[in-house]
């Protein structure tokens, strides 16, 4: 019997790991699981390495960390990942996937909110892709690029998505940005603290973020300056809606909306913001940051594009089911601040 094509629900992915297809240096927790995603989280080692790489075809990442390695760090006690710096880090878990089971990897919404780029590292691999029927160890690149880190075994930085075959392609949606309340956003304060990143509601949004105004132009729009380097949380002009069958990703590079990058964390889990799962009229939070040259937005503009596929079958439970942070969201900060 054929199995069915699609992205990988979370009973599917459930029974993978039952069956050893994904297993983990420790027991994998109770939320661990998501809709149509697993969350994989930090093993007890990182390397501060001096550039970024990839292993190369037929390569192992363990064989190269000693080319790129400057030093060695111990999570167990927990660490400091310092912005402007490349880390390399074990992943707890490790995958034997069967024939005709491929990946790919995002950050997760929090990890994208605090400006962490976060890129998904496989033996004889590319960045965030997982070739069908891999069976290796998981690594992570981690690059804080505004806020310095505090990381430790179980830090839950990126999400994995399986898929058998190629997933049917259902819509894509263009994004505009929401420049039309009286904050349009925040802007990330420079030279701030260190963010804990398994600290939930517990650090000061003010000490971190500075709340921004749209300037109202002369055909009465709001619009907003990007200034090089700089780093925005914004909001979705639209309310988005994932329906149970389909998960979504959010391009993360796109050159013809403008010069800049928005949303390093892509994935949309099925049943965001639908009113099945009590999420209706929830926005999309855009991670923006300008390139080499200051950027004008103007209220609506498209900023991104949400592309839909399609699931291999419907999933046992929806976002949201551990009450998420993010459901019925409109502009809001990482689950790491209080409220504003």
């Amino acid at each position: 019997m054929t199995e069915p094509v699609g992205i990988l629900p979370c009973q599917t992915i459930e029974a993978l790991i039952a069956g050893g297809a994904v297993t983990s240096a420790g027991p994998f927790a109770p939320d661990q699981v998501q809709p149509a995603s697993l969350d994989l989280r930090l093993g007890t080692t990182a390397w501060r390495v001096r550039a970024s790489f990839l292993p190369g075809p037929g390569r192992k990442v363990g064989e190269r960390l000693p080319d790129v390695a400057m030093h060695k760090l111990d999570l167990r006690d927990g660490a400091v990942l310092e912005r402007g710096c490349v880390y390399i880090a074990e992943v707890q878990e490790r995958l034997a996937l069967p024939s005709g089971v491929a990946g790919r990897a995002n950050p997760k919404s929090s990890t994208g909110r605090v400006d962490v780029f976060v890129r998904l590292l496989t033996d004889g691999g590319a960045f965030d892709d997982v070739a069908e029927g891999y069976t290796g160890p998981l690594y992570v690149e981690i690059a804080p690029q505004t806020f310095s880190i505090l990381v430790r075994p179980g830090t839950r930085l990126n999400q994995l998505r399986l898929k058998r075959g190629v997933p049917a392609r259902r819509a894509v949606l263009n994004v505009g940005v929401d420049l039309t309340g009286e904050r349009a956003g925040f802007r990330a304060r420079r030279h701030a603290g260190v963010i804990d990143l398994d600290r939930e509601d517990g650090h000061n949004p003010h000490d971190f973020w500075e709340p921004l105004e749209p300037r109202i132009n002369r055909q009465g729009m709001g619009e907003l300056l990007l200034d090089p380097g700089e780093f925005y949380i914004l909001a979705s002009k639209e309310a988005i809606e994932i329906p149970a069958l389909d998960a979504a990703e959010m391009t993360p590079i796109d050159p013809s909306v403008g010069e800049f990058r928005v949303h390093y964390a892509g994935f949309f889990d099925p049943g965001f913001g639908t009113e099945e799962a009590a999420g209706a009229g929830s926005k999309a939070v855009l991670e923006v940051r300008s390139h080499e040259t200051p950027f004008l937005l103007e209220d609506g503009q498209t900023v991104a594009r949400l592309v839909y596929e399609g699931l291999s079958e419907r999933p046992s439970r929806l976002y949201g089911f551990d009450g998420s942070h993010y459901q019925r969201q409109g502009l809001k900060l990482s689950k790491h601040f209080k409220a504003w």
